[in-house]
């Protein structure tokens, strides 16, 4: 069946498809970056060009599918169906998986030097936790699954938005949403912070403090092999890409232990250099803290020889409120000393607003537009301060595979794709 075409040079034509044959071609066509109908008109095209048709598909359960094709394409496609006396539903099958075929997924694209993020801010309560935990999920989320994504504009017309203080600015316009696949990435989380709540909110056990941890590690006393330490987050949408290496109480003495460690700066490299070689990306929860536990972390996110700028580095988490401000000035001062001092490129990823609610009214929506003003870091990211990531705190889960389709998470994945 056909119909006019609604795009140039192209008509409609209709017909069947099995869901799942339907669900490989939708991913597939993502994971290439082309429009199904392109998909599906160079597997018809292939096909129609073979000297007899291919294995027999199971259609059971077909139903209805519709795409574009150039003209005349579907009449010379019912003709070949005619002369190989298969149905339209068969030819269309085997063409569909034909090009399936020819095009398998692609391979997960991995950086040679493994990516460190550091999440930081002096501030306590601005979500640092939260937007580590969804960074690495969104980051280690199935390739071959398609996950919600708010588009770059969705981001640039809620930050535009806040200059005219809308009370909409997070709400979402459904053209704003993309279906993309997961990432991919092999990702190490480490709680860097004592109070361990990154250990909590995922559900692992803290370290015992009688035991190995970390801090050891860092200190020059390690008790046993730093990987015995790591814990896989298991969750299918993770497919054992996630981990965690959980922090102790313990952490609270690190400033004092590294005052008596040589090259202390280096500290954190020298503990998590024998992991580098599992991960693709490596995201620290820093404290709240401007210590030399804070020094070790932004060295360790320091840019190395033959490392591309913008790939690792810290990410600073702040909320839409006076407070957050002055602790930024802290860090982003700290930082430049330590620049200075050692001589090294620390580059900053970006600044996420986090827990940001429009309704609070002028203290946020001005507070957000000095966070814009700034241009250098730039803000990569907005998360509203909504319900999902409370509930999924409340029941360990990770917020991605708790409410994947939230709001929350659709922003950790837009997230996620902004600063690689």
């Amino acid at each position: 069946m056909t119909s006019p075409a609604t795009s140039s040079d192209r008509e409609k034509v209709v017909s069947k498809l099995p869901g799942w044959l339907r669900q490989s071609l939708k991913i597939r066509a993502a994971q290439h970056g082309i429009e199904i109908q392109a998909a599906v008109e160079q597997g018809i095209r292939d096909w129609c060009s073979l000297a007899s048709a291919t294995a027999n598909i199971d259609t059971s359960g077909a139903d209805s599918f519709s795409t574009f094709l150039p003209p005349g394409q579907w009449d010379e496609f019912r003709q070949v169906t005619t002369d190989r006396r298969v149905s339209l539903i068969q030819g269309l099958a085997q063409s569909i998986q034909l090009w399936l075929d020819a095009n398998p997924a692609p391979d997960v694209e991995r950086p040679e030097i493994t990516r460190r993020i550091v999440v930081c801010n002096q501030k306590g309560g601005v979500g640092k936790t939260a937007i580590t935990a969804g960074l690495g999920e969104a980051l280690a989320e199935d390739p071959n699954r398609l996950h919600a994504v708010q588009v770059a504009k969705a981001l640039a017309k809620a930050l535009r938005a806040s200059e005219t203080q809308s009370e909409d600015t997070l709400t979402g316009d459904p053209l704003d949403i993309e279906n993309l696949p997961g990432l991919g990435l092999r990702v190490l989380l480490v709680d860097f912070d004592p109070q361990c709540h990154l250990t909590n909110q995922l559900g692992a056990e803290p370290l015992p403090m009688d035991g190995d941890s970390l801090t050891n590690h860092m200190a020059g006393t390690p008790k046993g092999d730093v990987r015995d330490l790591i814990v896989s987050v298991d969750d299918e949408t993770f497919g054992g890409r996630l981990h965690l290496l959980p922090a102790c109480n313990d952490a609270f003495l690190l400033d004092v232990r590294l005052s008596a460690v040589r090259a202390r700066e280096a500290a954190l490299e020298r503990a998590l250099a024998p992991l580098e070689g599992d991960y693709d990306v490596i995201v620290i929860d820093c404290p709240p803290s401007l210590g030399l536990s804070m020094d070790a972390a932004a060295y360790y996110g320091r840019r190395r020889d033959g490392e591309r700028p913008g790939q690792s580095g810290a990410l600073i988490v702040v909320q839409a409120e006076d407070s957050s401000a002055d602790a930024y000035e802290l860090l982003t001062s700290q930082i430049d000393d330590l620049r200075g001092d050692l001589q090294v490129d620390i580059d900053y990823l970006g600044i996420v607003v986090n827990l940001y609610d429009s309704r609070r009214g002028y203290i946020a929506t001005s507070s957000l537009q000095g966070w814009v003003d700034i241009k250098d870091p730039r803000v990569v990211g907005l998360i509203g301060d909504l319900k999902e990531q409370k509930e999924a705190v409340r029941m360990k889960q990770p917020l991605l595979s708790y409410a994947p389709k939230s709001q929350q998470a659709i922003g950790m994945r837009a997230l996620a794709r902004e600063i690689a």
